[in-house]
C-alpha cells in the first residue's frame, strides 16, 4: 500500500512535537465521540468523531453553539475588527452589473445597488432608458437568504422560468413569471437540483431535471441518485410533467438539456458526477414520437454543444486534443458518428465557445488569463476581440444571427466591467463601469512562474499595493483550488482589495488539477496524482518566502471546498510552513465524503475508499487522518455553514474537533459555523461581509499586522 506521504509527514512532525512547549490557550468544548472503527480491506481506521456527522443531534447542537461562542468571543477581542468592517462595507457599496442577454427584443441583466443581499433582475428594450425591475429576491426573505438560482426566457420574451434556492441549499424550487406583468403564474416545480431549464420555441413549456422527493428530515445529508429529465407543460401541475429520459441502470448519471436555437432538437448532456467527460444524446422535437438518440455514448472526452445547422451539430471538445478544438458531426449519417474538425487545437486552452454574430466566439486561456478569438463558420480565423488587460472575460451569449453580444472583464484590481461588442463595427463599447472608492493605479499584479517538487512549471498571480518592500515581512494570503478541471483566473473581489489596502499581498497559484492548461493539467492533479496539487501549493509558499515577499510567520493559506481540502492537506503535511490557515467548507474526511448528498460525484477526481487501490492514496493525504497529537499547527480558522448540502458541515466539524484535541501549542483552532447558509452560492451580502471581516480580523491578530488608523 502507498503510504509514502504519510511516512514523510509523520517524520517531519516528530521534530515539531519535540520543540513545542506552550499549551493551547483555549478550553475547547468536548465533542461527542464514539468507539467507531472501520475496516478498509484489513486496515482498521478509528473514527471517534462520527457522531458529529449528525448536526441535528442534541450533543452536536450543544457542541456547535459552544464552538461559535468561543470563536465570536475571541473575535470580539480584536480591536481592528470594527475598522475592517467599516472599510469593507464602504468598499462593497458600489453599483455592479451582470452580463446582459437578449430575447425577443428585450435585454435582461442583473444589478446590485451596492449592499443589497441579492442581485436584482431587470429588463429593458433600450439601455438609454430606465430599466424595469423584474425580480427582486430581497423581497422574498428579510434576511436575504433566498437567491435566484437560474433562469430561462422564452424566445418572445413573454415568460421566464426561474429557480430559487433557500439558505444556500442546492435544492431549488422553480416558478414561471409573466415578463410583461411581473406576476407569477401557477406553475410550481419542486425537488430540482443541478438543473437548468430550456423552453420549447412555442413557449408551451420547458425541459428540466429533478430527483424524486427526498426524505424531508435528511434532505441536506442523504445521498441523491437517479436524476430524471422532464418536460413541464405550462399551466399544469408538476405531477403531470412528462418523463423524457431516465436511466435507472445508471443511478449516478446527471441530465441537462437545451433546445437548439432552431427549435428542432433537444440536446441532452449526460454526466457522471463531476467528471468533465460526458455523453451527448439528442431528441428530434419535430417528431413527437422520436426516441432519444445516443449520439456520443462513450464518455471518452468533454463535449460542449455550441450550435447546429440542420442535422449538423457543432461541439467544443478535448477529444484527441487536450487543450480543446471545435468539431462538427452530421447526425443524418449512420452511427457511429464521424467527427469533422473545424478549428484545430492551439497552444492555448479553449475554455468556452459560443455561436453568435455568424461566428464562433472562443474564450481561450493564455497562462490562466483570457484571450478572445473569432472564427468564421467554416473554422477559419477571423481576428480577436481586444481586452483591456490581463484578466478574465466571460459572456458572449446570443443567437446565431445576432449582431451584438455582451461580455464582462475583470482582474484582481479591475472591478467587473460590462462591454457590448458590435460585430458589424468589430468594436467594443463600455456599457457599465462600476465606481469603486479606490484607485486601481495604486495596485499592481504580476504573474510569476515557479517549479514544483517534480520540476513542473506552475504560474502564480501576485497582487499588492505599489511601493511594497520586498523584505519578507509582508502579510500574505496564498489562495488555491486545484481540482475538477476548474481554472483559477483573475477576478476582482472587494474582500481582497481591502486585504491589499491593509498592507497584505494576495497570491493565487494555478495548481495542477485545475483546467488552466487543459485536460493533461487536470489529470496531473487527480486520483492517484492528487499529491501533485499539494506539492504545487507548498512550492508556491516556498517561492513567496524565498523571494522575500513574505515569511512563514506572515503567510496565511486559504481555499474553499476542494480548496479547503487543499489547505487541510498542506497544513497537516507541512505545519511548519504557514503562519495561519483558512480552510473554508473543505472536504476533510477523504474516506467518507462519498456517503453524503452529492459526494459520490467527486469520485471521478478523488477515487473512492471503497476501492482498495484508491484507499491507499486517499488515506495517504486525508486531512482528518493526518492530525498528529501534540503537533503545533498554524493558527486555524475553519468556516462552514449548517445548510451546506454540497460539502456537508460534518467534514469541518470533525476536522475542527480533532485538530483542537491534538493542538500542541497556543495557536488557536477556531471554527465559525454560519446559520441559514450553504456552500457559498447565493450567500447574502451581509453574511459575506461579516465572514470576511472575521477572516481578516483573525489574520490581523495571528499574523501580527499593524494597521494604520
Amino acid at each position: 500500500m502507498h503510504f509514502r506521504f504519510l511516512a514523510l509527514a509523520a517524520a517531519g512532525l516528530l521534530t515539531l512535537v519535540q520543540n513545542t512547549a506552550a499549551q493551547p490557550q483555549f478550553k475547547y468544548p468536548a465533542a461527542p465521540t464514539s468507539n467507531q472503527v472501520d475496516d478498509y480491506n484489513g486496515v482498521k481506521v478509528a473514527d471517534p468523531s462520527r457522531p458529529l456527522e449528525n448536526p441535528d443531534s442534541p450533543e452536536s447542537r450543544t457542541w456547535i453553539e459552544a464552538e461559535n461562542n468561543i470563536t465570536f468571543d475571541f473575535l470580539k477581542t480584536i480591536p481592528e475588527r470594527d475598522g475592517i468592517r467599516k472599510r469593507l462595507t464602504e468598499i462593497w457599496d458600489y453599483e455592479r452589473f451582470g452580463v446582459p442577454f437578449k430575447e425577443g427584443g428585450r435585454y435582461f441583466f442583473s444589478k446590485n445597488s451596492g449592499l443589497q443581499n441579492q442581485n436584482v433582475l431587470y429588463t429593458t428594450t433600450n439601455f438609454s432608458e430606465t430599466p424595469r425591475e423584474l425580480l427582486d429576491p430581497n423581497l422574498l426573505a428579510k434576511d436575504g437568504t433566498i437567491a435566484l438560482g437560474g433562469l430561462d426566457v422564452t424566445d418572445d420574451a413573454r415568460l421566464m422560468a426561474y429557480g430559487l434556492a433557500t439558505a444556500g441549499s442546492d435544492w431549488q424550487q422553480w416558478k414561471v413569471r409573466d415578463v410583461g406583468t411581473g406576476k407569477d403564474r401557477q406553475d410550481l416545480l419542486d425537488w430540482v437540483k443541478f438543473s437548468n431549464a430550456s423552453w420549447k420555441k412555442d413557449g408551451s413549456g420547458f425541459f428540466y431535471s429533478r430527483y424524486d422527493k427526498p426524505n424531508e428530515k435528511n434532505k441536506l445529508r442523504s445521498q441523491v441518485y437517479n436524476h430524471k429529465l422532464f418536460f413541464h407543460q405550462l399551466g399544469t401541475p408538476q405531477s403531470h410533467d412528462k418523463l423524457i429520459y431516465e436511466r435507472p441502470d445508471q443511478k449516478e448519471w446527471l441530465f441537462n438539456a437545451e433546445v437548439t436555437d432552431d427549435g428542432r432538437y433537444l440536446i441532452i448532456s449526460v454526466q457522471r458526477g463531476t467528471d468533465p467527460k460526458n455523453r451527448i444524446f439528442y431528441k428530434n422535437l419535430a417528431d413527437p414520437n422520436s426516441k432519444v438518440v445516443e449520439l456520443l455514448d462513450k464518455a471518452d472526452a468533454e463535449y460542449d454543444f455550441i450550435d447546429n445547422e440542420g442535422p449538423v451539430f457543432v461541439f467544443r471538445t478535448n477529444l484527441g486534443a487536450p487543450l480543446g478544438r471545435i468539431i462538427s458531426i452530421d447526425t443524418s449519417k449512420p452511427l457511429p458518428p464521424k467527427v469533422d474538425q473545424l478549428v484545430p487545437e492551439s497552444k492555448d486552452k479553449l475554455e468556452a465557445v459560443s455561436s453568435v454574430g455568424d461566428r464562433f466566439v472562443a474564450v481561450c486561456l493564455k497562462d490562466a488569463h483570457s484571450a478572445v478569438k473569432l472564427f468564421k463558420r467554416d473554422g477559419s480565423a477571423d481576428g480577436e476581440i481586444a481586452l483591456p488587460g490581463l484578466g478574465t472575460a466571460a459572456g458572449f451569449t446570443g443567437k446565431h444571427q445576432d449582431r451584438e453580444t455582451f461580455y464582462s472583464f475583470t482582474s484582481f484590481t479591475t472591478p467587473t466591467e460590462i462591454f457590448r461588442y458590435d460585430f458589424d463595427k468589430r468594436a467594443s463599447d463600455l456599457l457599465f463601469k462600476p465606481n469603486v472608492r479606490f484607485s486601481p493605479d495604486d495596485y499592481t499584479t504580476e504573474q510569476v512562474f515557479y517549479h514544483s517538487a517534480d520540476g513542473t512549471r506552475v504560474p502564480m498571480f501576485i497582487s499588492y499595493k505599489k511601493g511594497m518592500k520586498r523584505d519578507g515581512k509582508t502579510p500574505t494570503y496564498l489562495y488555491g483550488y486545484g481540482g475538477f478541471d476548474i481554472s483559477s483566473t483573475p477576478s476582482f473581489a472587494p474582500a481582497n482589495l481591502v486585504w491589499m489596502e491593509m498592507g497584505g499581498i494576495y497570491a493565487v497559484a494555478n495548481l495542477r488539477g485545475g483546467g488552466e492548461y487543459g485536460e493533461n493539467w487536470h489529470e496531473a492533479g487527480m486520483l492517484h496524482t492528487k499529491q501533485n496539487v499539494f506539492d504545487d501549493f507548498i512550492a508556491a509558499a516556498h517561492y513567496l518566502i524565498d523571494n522575500k515577499f513574505t515569511s512563514t510567520s506572515k503567510l496565511a493559506i486559504g481555499g474553499g471546498s476542494n480548496g479547503g481540502l487543499l489547505v487541510g492537506a498542506c497544513m497537516t503535511q507541512r505545519p511548519d510552513l504557514f503562519g495561519a490557515a483558512l480552510p473554508n467548507v473543505g472536504v476533510m474526511d477523504m474516506l467518507r465524503f462519498q456517503k453524503f448528498t452529492i459526494g459520490w460525484a467527486w469520485t471521478s477526481d478523488y477515487g473512492s475508499s471503497e476501492k482498495p487501490d484508491d484507499f491507499a492514496y486517499l488515506y495517504a493525504y486525508s486531512p482528518l487522518h493526518h492530525i498528529a497529537k501534540g503537533c503545533c499547527y498554524p493558527a486555524t480558522f475553519i468556516t462552514t455553514a449548517d445548510h451546506d448540502d454540497r460539502v456537508v458541515p460534518a467534514h469541518s466539524f470533525k476536522f475542527a474537533a480533532t485538530l483542537q484535541a491534538a493542538q500542541g501549542c497556543d495557536k488557536p483552532v477556531l471554527i465559525r459555523i454560519e446559520t441559514k447558509a450553504g456552500h457559498g452560492a447565493g450567500k447574502p451580502t451581509t453574511k459575506i461581509i461579516e465572514e470576511t471581516v472575521d477572516r481578516w480580523a483573525f489574520f490581523v491578530k495571528e499574523l501580527g499586522m499593524k494597521l494604520s488608523k
